[in-house]
């Protein structure tokens, strides 16, 4: 049995991942600032040549690339679910567990790092971005 949730509830996992990427920016912003006042040649940034960046600016600015990434799956997937009136509490779930997955892969990027844990959770994000296109898939279906 299939739940009725409130199809516009579907954009809270998305503000979610647009407030990330908002904070994905201002760290990366905070790091190449760091950088120059730490000695970065400013002119790097026309071209990215020359001395290359700390690690933590390359880290960051990764990080921001990456928020770039399997996000536009989950978007497309939100959007639509919410056009077609396909909003279900599995499509929610699905939605969410991106939303938290990405957060942690975040919040293992930009500190310790770890490759196994961040591997992880995107590996796990990117499961989730499926998954809801797998349960919009099956919506779509049901309608033809």
């Amino acid at each position: 049995m299939v739940h009725a949730v409130n199809p516009v509830s579907i954009f809270l996992p998305v503000l979610a991942i647009v407030g990330l990427t908002l904070l994905g920016f201002l760290r990366m912003a905070a790091a190449r600032g760091a950088a120059v006042k730490a000695g970065q040649d400013p002119a790097f940034y026309r071209c990215y040549q020359g001395s290359p960046e700390p690690e933590p600016a390359i880290i960051a600015a990764r990080h921001w690339g990456n928020l770039f990434e399997a996000p536009v799956l989950f978007y497309a997937g939100c959007i639509s679910a919410y056009a077609l009136g396909a909003v279900t509490v599995w499509t929610l779930a699905f939605a969410w567990s991106f939303a938290v997955m990405r957060v942690l892969q975040s919040a293992v990027h930009l500190t310790g790092n770890a490759p196994t844990w961040r591997g992880l959770f995107f590996s796990l994000a990117v499961f989730s971005a499926f998954a809801l296109w797998g349960d919009l898939a099956l919506a779509i279906l049901a309608r033809m």
